[in-house]
This record gives structure tokens, C-alpha cells and sequence, in this order.
């Protein structure tokens, strides 16, 4: 009997178990679903962009003229100050000049000369020329007045030539400026032997309102470029060109791009482009370092999707997550073509009107429905910000 009862015992505790085991699995089951993952989103816009190329370069003289002697003599006199802007014509230096006066004087002397030669054989001409038409002549002698007149006529003309030549000469020892500029440093001083024609310069004027900016553009990003124009609502630009300076601050005059190198250079692989600058206040240099920011061309119907909305997966590819119409989550491959500012220029992958996640997409999951709440982006900063303005600090 005892063994028994301890049978009935223990199938009780096992019935009791099992409906404990029930009770528990059906409270489980009435437990509420888990909560959905709210995420911020951004609505991409189709827009009008201007594709701007950022070029580094250095800035050049419109004009340069390098002052070197025509003539030979010993400096004078100097009539600048190092530094200074000059005009066309403005005196620079002075040589002696005893010598070239010397030898303008003897070319009029032998003008003068020249000319009293060539009268009398004009006068002898003349008469021989009348004896002739009365017989008292030979036609021999006639022909000789003839060539006499003609040789001293030919003396004066070289006579001539001959002062205007030292003219000209004596003019050259008064150096002036060809241009208008800032005239640099003198290489010469007072009292220093110059000669005629010489290798080394006296002193450089350069021309620096308006200037010149060279900028270096790879052939392959050319290449790039005009690819990019045959796309569907692209179109050039206005070539318009801000300059960024070497402390990073933006120069106050936008210059216009004026021409391309029509080769490229093989040792850099670069082509050369050349944009002009006002320089008013002559805060340009020649060879300062500049970076250019040229509107190449301009998109109609550009995508730019926020960089922090987009990651790249094992392969390297770039990735996006978008909401669709029933709030769930798409991965999205996209193509990109350039980087505008914190923003992606995005040729496929998004359309116009979509949504892409930038906040909260570590817990989106491709796939599965979420809470969008809208973002935008700060027209100022850039920053993508939510509805009460503070700016968002990623994923």
C-alpha cells in the first residue's frame, strides 16, 4: 500500500509540473511585440549644382619685362626706387653717353657732307644736261655727271641712314620701361660696365593688375570631364574661378578661366590651365600658391545624398539604406561620382523623392519596417539637423 501511494505521488507532481510548464509558455506568448527602430531620414531632392574643380596652381605676371642694355656703356645715373610701380616710358637708368654723342655729331657732319656733294653733282648734271642739247658736250661726259649724281644721292641716302642709326644709338643709353608695373630689384648700380645685348638682366618689371593664375588639371580627370558632359542635363559651367590662398582664406576677386594648354606635360601628366584675376591692391604676387576653384560645369538634376548616410560594404562598395513607401528599409548599391562638400554626387542608386537613413541605421536592418522621423539638411553649415535644429552626431 505504501508503494503505491508513493506512485500516485509522484504522478501528481509530474501533472503539476506540466501544467506550470503550459502556463509559462502560454504568458510567453502573450508577451507584446518588440518595439519598431526609429530612424532619421532625409528626403533627396533632384537639384540644379554647380560642379566645382579645386586645382592647385601658382600666380603669374600678366606681362614681364626684363630690362637689359642695348648698348654698351657705364651706368650713369639710376632713376627708380626698388619697389615701386612705374609707367611706359618712365626713365630707369642712364649711361654715359660722350661716346654716342660723339658719334651722332660725326654721322650729321657727314650728312652735311653728303648733302653738299650731292648738290653740286645735281648742279653738274643740270649744265651738262643743257651743253648737251647745244653740242658743247660729249654724251661720255653727260653719262659721267650722270653716274656722279646718282653716287652722291646713293652717299646721302647711307649718310643718313648713318645718323639715324647713332640717333638711335644715343637714345639707348636712356633706358626706359616697356610697360606699366612694380619694378623689382636692380642687379646694377652706379658706375657698373653693361655691354650691349647681355645675358644678365638690369632689372624686371612685372605687371600684376590683372594677373595671372596658372592651375594644374590631371588629362585624366579632361577625360572624366568630358565624359561627364555628354550625361543627360549636364551642361558647362561658367568657368567663373575663385582663388583660395595659402592661409586658406578666399581672395575677394573672382577671375575668369582664359585658355588650356592644348598639350600635356609628360612628366606630370597635367595640362595646364590659365585664369585671369584683378589685382587691385597688388596682394597677388608672382609664384605665390593658390588653389582654384573652377565651375566647370553644372548638373540640372544632380542627387546629393549626405556622406554620413552612406558606408561601403565588404567590397568596397558604397551603400545606402532607404525607407520606401511602406516604411521598410532597402539596401541600396549606389554609384558615385564625386565628393561636394559633406555631400555625394550619386549618378544611380537613388531616385528623386526617396528617403535615406542617417540617423539610427546601425539598427535598421534591410528588411524590416522601422519609424521614420524627417531630417534635414542645415542650408548654413551643411549639417544634417533634426526638427528642433541641433545637429546629429552619426549612426
Amino acid at each position: 500500500m505504501l508503494s503505491k501511494s508513493k506512485y500516485a505521488l509522484s504522478v501528481l507532481v509530474i501533472f503539476l509540473l506540466a501544467g506550470c510548464q503550459e502556463e509559462a509558455a502560454e504568458s510567453a506568448s502573450a508577451k507584446p511585440p518588440a518595439p519598431k527602430v526609429q530612424v532619421g531620414v532625409v528626403s533627396i531632392e533632384a537639384q540644379k549644382t554647380d560642379l566645382i574643380a579645386e586645382l592647385p596652381g601658382r600666380t603669374t605676371s600678366s606681362l614681364v619685362a626684363e630690362i637689359r642694355p642695348q648698348v654698351g656703356g657705364i651706368v650713369k645715373k639710376r632713376f627708380f626706387e626698388e619697389g615701386q610701380n612705374v609707367k611706359a616710358g618712365d626713365l630707369l637708368y642712364e649711361l654715359d653717353d660722350s661716346t654716342y654723342v660723339s658719334s651722332y655729331n660725326q654721322a650729321q657732319a657727314d650728312l652735311e657732307s653728303a648733302n653738299a656733294s650731292l648738290k653740286s653733282a645735281q648742279l653738274k648734271l643740270q649744265r651738262y644736261t643743257e651743253l648737251r642739247k647745244q653740242n658743247n658736250v660729249s654724251q661720255q661726259d653727260l653719262d659721267d655727271a650722270q653716274v656722279a649724281f646718282l653716287e652722291a644721292k646713293a652717299r646721302q641716302k647711307g649718310s643718313e641712314a648713318a645718323l639715324e642709326n647713332a640717333k638711335i644709338n644715343l637714345g639707348y643709353t636712356k633706358i626706359k620701361s616697356p610697360i606699366d608695373g612694380r619694378i623689382g630689384i636692380s642687379r646694377v648700380t652706379v658706375g657698373a660696365l653693361v655691354t650691349g645685348s647681355q645675358a644678365a638682366v638690369m632689372t624686371t618689371v612685372r605687371s600684376l593688375d590683372p594677373i595671372f593664375v596658372d592651375l594644374s588639371q590631371t588629362s585624366l580627370d579632361q577625360l572624366k570631364q568630358r565624359t561627364f558632359l555628354t550625361k543627360e542635363g549636364v551642361e558647362r559651367g561658367s568657368n567663373q574661378v575663385s582663388l583660395i590662398l595659402e592661409d586658406g582664406t578666399e581672395y575677394q576677386y573672382k577671375g575668369s578661366l582664359k585658355a588650356r594648354e592644348i598639350s600635356v606635360d609628360e612628366s606630370t601628366g597635367s595640362v595646364t590651365l590659365r585664369a585671369e584675376f584683378p589685382n587691385p591692391d597688388n596682394l597677388l604676387l608672382p609664384g605665390m600658391f593658390v588653389r582654384g576653384l573652377i565651375n566647370e560645369l553644372t548638373h540640372n538634376s544632380a542627387i546629393l545624398v549626405p556622406q554620413q548616410a552612406v558606408s561601403r560594404d565588404v567590397k568596397g562598395n558604397p551603400v545606402a539604406l532607404v525607407v520606401n513607401d511602406k516604411n521598410v528599409v532597402e539596401r541600396r548599391i549606389l554609384n558615385i561620382e564625386r565628393s561636394l562638400g559633406n555631400q555625394w554626387l550619386v549618378l544611380s542608386g537613388i531616385q528623386s523623392g526617396e528617403k535615406v537613413i542617417v540617423e539610427g541605421s546601425m539598427k535598421a536592418k534591410p528588411g524590416t519596417e522601422v519609424v521614420p522621423f524627417a531630417m534635414k539638411r542645415d542650408s548654413e553649415t551643411g549639417a544634417i539637423v533634426d526638427a528642433s535644429g541641433s545637429s546629429t552626431q552619426g549612426n
